[in-house]
């Protein structure tokens, strides 16, 4: 029971990734750091990152346009608009207990867990398919089971039939 209700959570989750990002949360901080027009674009990395107190060394520091500087952090982003000395700290953070789920639910850690998940599944596949069998008569196949089997079957394919 525990693995089917960690895969319902993370198919909910995964499933509405248009309208969140279900193994991060991005926070944004405003900082206003002054002028900092006319500082070369090798310094400016340094000027930033030494204004706002920040020790970590950048994986890479970029123009993206006149108007723009960008700081790449090992979990954040500085977007530096040069002329304001405005920064946009973004910062990515796990989502607790989301990432590690959806990292299991989408096969993210192969190998041995790719057979536990394969074997877990044909459990399922044979829950389904004895359930449709062992119960007879009206509520079996031939009365309320045969609509429930129809319906669970029809939906899917109608959904696939409008949205292929």
């Amino acid at each position: 029971a525990g693995l089917t209700v960690l895969y319902a959570i993370s198919g909910v989750a995964v499933y509405h990734i248009e309208e969140w990002n279900p193994n991060y949360t991005v926070t944004h901080t405003v900082r206003y750091l002054g002028d900092l027009g006319g500082i070369p674009d090798n310094h400016i990395a340094a000027e930033v990152l030494g204004r706002l107190g920040v020790e970590e060394k950048p994986k890479a520091a970029v123009r993206m346009s006149e108007k723009e500087f960008r700081i790449f952090l090992e979990d954040r982003t500085l977007h530096v608009a040069t002329p304001s000395g405005q920064v946009v700290d973004e910062l990515v953070s796990r989502r607790a207990g989301f990432f590690h789920v959806n990292y299991l639910h989408l096969n993210h850690a192969k190998g041995l867990w790719t057979w536990f998940a394969d074997i877990y599944a044909i459990g399922l596949l044979v829950l389904a398919m004895t359930g449709i069998f062992i119960i007879t008569g009206k509520k079996g196949l031939g009365g309320r089971g045969r609509w429930l089997l129809i319906a669970g079957t029809a939906i899917p394919l109608i959904f696939l039939l409008l949205k292929t």
